[in-house]
């Protein structure tokens, strides 16, 4: 039997998950109040259902697999979206927020039921990305988050369960804590944002591919690992605030490539650049868990 689910949400998120799920032969339904990202989408996916309101669903769309919210990190707007999700699907059905660091207390603030909700935070681009982290309300039993976990390794993807919850979850308290860094080396005048990306790239970046920080830790050795800590931790950045850099650009509107500018300029150019690096990749993620899987297979053989 085909699985369904519906997206609450068109924006960049939206689409890499409608891409995801639809290659995973999911049938996909989207709703957002944006006729223009709805269209957008159909283009793309002309299979899709598409709808403005939840209300524009038809009776087949209230009892999906899943429902995934997926707007913009506004508290109000998400804890609104999400009630009246619970109050239109069927009780059964699974819905998760695709939030980068809300709490499940804040987001089912306004739930009658929610036992029904977890986090589910994907990463972009979320049809290339594999791992999703997975944090249960406080009210939903053991059962049905394993139930998401696995309709979601159904779909392709790789669930990480946290064993409770904090603001950022895991990889964005990484990614946040290393960016903090790289922003205090860059106010120092170590080295342009280019160069630092550079070295992260073909130091950090390509080793953590294939490893991850604690793997790669016991291969260095964590004596020397313990001897350059000694010494190096009093001289890391432990800034309580935002970069300035950050706050100036965002203040001036230099937003990245939504707005055409940010550390780089984002011309033609650098877009072809970052959508060749995107499906290389793909690309690289594909190979690796294709390559993972058959390992495990072989195991099971001998």
């Amino acid at each position: 039997m085909r699985r369904n689910v519906v997206l609450l949400g068109a924006g960049v998120m939206g689409q890499g998950l409608a891409r995801h799920f639809h290659r995973a032969e999911f049938q996909v339904a989207v709703v957002d109040k944006s006729p223009v990202a709805l269209e957008r989408m159909k283009h793309s996916l002309p299979e899709l259902t598409i709808a403005q309101d939840l209300t524009e669903l038809s009776d087949e769309w209230k009892s999906p697999d899943l429902v995934i919210e997926a707007i913009p990190e506004i508290l109000a707007l998400k804890a609104d979206l999400l009630a009246r999700a619970e109050a239109f699907f069927s009780p059964h059905v699974l819905i998760a927020s695709n939030t980068s660091g809300l709490t499940t207390a804040d987001l089912c603030r306004d739930m009658r039921h929610p036992e029904r909700l977890a986090i589910a935070h994907f990463f972009n681009p979320a049809d290339v990305i594999p791992v999703v982290e997975l944090v249960a309300s406080a009210q939903m039993p053991a059962e049905r988050l394993q139930q998401l976990a696995d309709l979601l390794r159904a779909s392709g993807k790789e669930p990480a369960v946290l064993r409770r919850e904090l603001p950022g979850f895991v990889a964005n308290r990484i990614q946040h804590a290393m960016m903090r860094e790289c922003l205090h080396l860059l106010d120092q005048g170590v080295a342009d944002a280019e160069t630092i990306d550079s070295i992260v790239r073909w130091s950090l970046g390509v080793r953590m591919a294939f490893t991850g920080p604690f793997a790669q830790r016991d291969l260095n050795g964590l004596d020397t690992h313990l001897n350059i800590a000694h010494y190096l931790y009093p001289e890391l950045s432990a800034a309580r605030t935002p970069s300035e850099i950050l706050q100036a650009k965002v203040a001036e509107g230099a937003l990245g490539r939504k707005s055409g500018a940010g550390f780089y300029k984002w011309d033609q150019t650098t877009l072809a650049r970052a959508k060749a690096a995107e499906a290389a990749l793909e690309a690289l993620i594909r190979q690796e868990t294709q390559g993972a899987s058959g390992v495990a297979q072989q195991g099971e053989q001998d």
